[in-house]
């Protein structure tokens, strides 16, 4: 059962049920994305290849652990509230509202681009994620901009690869991780 679909019979103090429920609902949308970000990442780690390999393979790690203990995190906070994290794949599977990562093996390149994409859709979710929970409870909330301080760094990692001297970022105007993939590899 998901935290949408139920209201928990208790809460943290000074919490509604129905408010808990609610913050519950929201983390886990930013449970399955955390969740997926990090096979992604991993996934990235595996299959880049290329004359910037080891540097992008061994930039992906940390952030592959970060973003662990932040999926692990944010389900302990649903645990919290009251409410049953749910951390299966079938689930993230059913419920997601993205589609999955395209890219297989592929050049440094292509993967950054593609990542540029994949972060940006993730520090927007969280974004508003931190947004919803702003008046309903600052703990969760203060979580969620944590969380986004070290996606945003992470995400700057991966630009400073795509833009040039100039400051033009090889992906800027795509909307997709396959558009900015060729946009980054056109532009190398």
């Amino acid at each position: 059962m998901s935290a949408a679909k139920h209201v928990p019979t208790y809460t943290v103090p000074s919490l509604t049920a129905e408010d808990g429920a609610k913050v519950a609902e929201i983390l886990q949308g930013r449970l399955n994305s955390l969740t997926d970000l990090h096979l992604t990442l991993k996934h990235v780690h595996w299959n880049v290849v290329g004359p910037h390999f080891i540097a992008v393979h061994e930039m992906l790690d940390p952030q592959v652990d970060a973003v662990r203990l932040m999926t692990d995190a944010t389900a302990e906070r649903i645990a919290t509230l009251g409410a049953e994290p749910v951390g299966t794949p079938g689930a993230l599977v059913a419920s997601r509202t993205w589609e999955d990562y395209h890219l297989g093996r592929a050049t440094t390149i292509e993967h950054l681009g593609a990542l540029d994409e994949v972060y940006e859709g993730v520090i927007t979710a969280h974004r508003e994620a931190a947004k919803a929970t702003e008046e309903l409870d600052d703990v969760t909330n203060d979580m969620l901009i944590g969380h986004l301080g070290d996606l945003e760094q992470f995400h700057w990692f991966v630009r400073a690869h795509l833009e040039s001297a100039s400051g033009k970022l090889s992906t800027a105007g795509e909307s997709s991780e396959l558009g900015a993939a060729r946009a980054a590899r056109d532009a190398d």
